[in-house]
């Protein structure tokens, strides 16, 4: 099974969730700016599967999907993009260059999801991208990125899922950690019904970055405002009457949180 599968339609199904993703822009916007978002610009964009499902939510909606890998755009056009439709592919451009080197059409609100801005190790480097991402913007745009952090991030670990009623199981790798440099090498495995593994189907080697310093490098890099957005948890009760968190799927703008052992966040940048 694992010799048969593709890794790009089994990270489609285990990663993302851009239903998710994109209401979360849309109110975000909505909120903040008080109109309805136009252009995308999926920085990162891989198979650009975000892109397709925004303009497939709204036929005035547009999008750019930049990537430096030639072969998995190559893939999402393939099988995400054509299958859509013409009328998609007129609105939807997918880019195979730098996201350092693309600024325009300019955006609504410009993407860099799945943690791949990590890949910038330096300070210098990151604001180049920030600052990158800024003039790519309309003058009422916004910035947003996810990161993930907590305790259990500067730990060596894996974390495994079944998903699709156990058609795979996925499997979240913490291969390596540097305290000193913040360097952490992590690796997606899949694991299948019948004993077969796809190992290090995806290999990430990035720079932690803690959200101060994300804060600072994007009022840095000419953003005007910062906004923090956590993932809300409500107290639930097990079968033996436990209590233990589970998350909302809602995401609250806060200043101040509590620590936890895992957390995803958005971060905000008004232009």
């Amino acid at each position: 099974m694992a010799k048969l599968a593709d890794r790009h339609a089994l990270y489609q199904k285990a990663v993302q969730a851009p239903e998710a993703e994109i209401e979360f822009f849309e109110d975000r916007y909505r909120s903040i700016r008080g109109k309805e978002p136009i252009m995308l610009r999926e920085d990162f964009c891989g198979t650009a599967l975000l892109s397709l499902q925004w303009c497939q939510a709204n036929n005035e909606r547009r999008a750019l999907g930049v990537d430096l890998c030639k072969d998995t755009l190559e893939w999402g056009r393939i099988n995400n993009i054509e299958p859509a439709g013409e009328e998609i592919a007129q609105r939807l451009s997918i880019v195979n260059a730098n996201v350092l080197d693309v600024v325009e059409p300019k955006a609504d609100i410009t993407c860099a999801c799945n943690f791949s801005y990590g890949v910038f190790k330096t300070r210098d480097a990151l604001r180049a991208y920030f600052e990158q991402a800024h003039k790519g913007l309309k003058d009422d745009g916004l910035f947003i990125m996810d990161m993930f952090g907590g305790t259990e991030t500067i730990d060596t670990l894996e974390e495994d899922r079944d998903v699709d009623d156990e058609e795979f199981t996925f499997i979240w790798d913490q291969d390596k950690y540097n305290p000193i440099t913040h360097d952490i090498l992590c690796h997606i495995h899949f694991v299948f019904p019948d004993g077969s593994k796809m190992e290090n189907a995806f290999t990430y080697d990035w720079r932690l970055w803690t959200i101060p310093e994300l804060t600072e490098l994007l009022l840095e890099a000419g953003f005007s405002k910062v906004r923090i957005f956590w993932d809300e948890f409500e107290e639930e009760d097990d079968d033996d009457d436990n209590d233990y968190l589970e998350s909302t799927g809602k995401f609250i703008e806060v200043t101040e949180i509590d620590q936890q052992e895992s957390w995803v966040s958005y971060i905000v940048a008004e232009y």
